[in-house]
């Protein structure tokens, strides 16, 4: 009973790490674009293509806006 509890843990720690290894995804593209105006506001978009393991290709866009004026001048 214990070799057979014994060989099942071994044979369990062998399988185990190879289950992790599926793979990853892999990055295709990526571009960013930055835009600041005058006034101190400005947004940056984030794009980037992924392609995953299987086959499949994602794309993931992120857009940040910063709608606060720079007020460095007072009046």
């Amino acid at each position: 009973m214990r070799k057979q509890i014994w060989s099942m843990l071994v044979s369990a720690a062998l399988v185990a790490p190879g289950a992790f290894i599926v793979g990853c995804d892999r990055e295709v593209a990526h571009e960013e674009k930055t835009v600041k105006n005058a006034d101190g506001t400005g947004s940056h978009q984030e794009t980037t293509v992924k392609e995953k393991s299987d086959g499949t290709v994602v794309k993931e866009s992120e857009k940040k806006v910063d709608n606060t004026p720079n007020n460095t001048n007072p009046r």
